[in-house]
């Protein structure tokens, strides 16, 4: 797991959009493509992501192959978790799983106890693998944001808070 640079957000977005937007397949259980129209993030707001307060680590396959990212900055005793995205081919191989690892051993090295995330509550089978790894819904709702930053909703949508104590 490396840091990215602002270099990277070409590389970034395409991942990112593969996994949040691009057609479901065999191998991929994280599109939301079918509630959420658009690109999830451009290369400018991601690179203004990583010109901002967070870091966005990314994890390199053994070829260096780009197979994931997951964007993390501490808010207060919390560390807020996002863009947590694998390459729909490399899904199903630990990746996810070593991604959250990392961003939880990051949220420690930075002093915070609790990680938290949001999450679409129309993504059941999203919420339950938060849920295998420690995550508990805190039970804060909100409206998607009336944007289109993050894509155009298909139907109306909310974020649910889940929440990780690191003790």
């Amino acid at each position: 797991m490396i840091p990215a640079t602002p270099g990277d957000a070409p590389t970034l977005a395409a991942l990112i959009n593969q996994a949040y937007r691009g057609l479901a397949t065999p191998q991929s259980w994280t599109t939301e493509a079918h509630l959420l129209e658009g690109p999830r993030i451009s290369e400018t707001q991601l690179a203004d992501l990583l010109q901002g307060a967070g870091t966005m680590l990314k994890h390199l396959d053994a070829s260096g192959k780009l197979t994931g990212c997951v964007y993390v900055q501490p808010q207060g005793p919390r560390l807020y978790l996002s863009t947590l995205a694998v390459a729909p081919t490399a899904q199903a191989r630990g990746v996810g799983h070593h991604l959250l690892a990392h961003a939880e051993a990051y949220a420690r090295q930075h002093g915070c106890p609790r990680i938290a995330i949001s999450v679409l509550s129309a993504r059941p089978e999203l919420l339950a693998w938060y849920e295998r790894h420690g995550y508990r819904r805190t039970g804060q709702r909100e409206a998607f944001p009336d944007t289109t930053d993050f894509g155009r909703p298909r139907q109306p949508l909310e974020l649910l808070t889940l929440e990780k104590a690191l003790v």
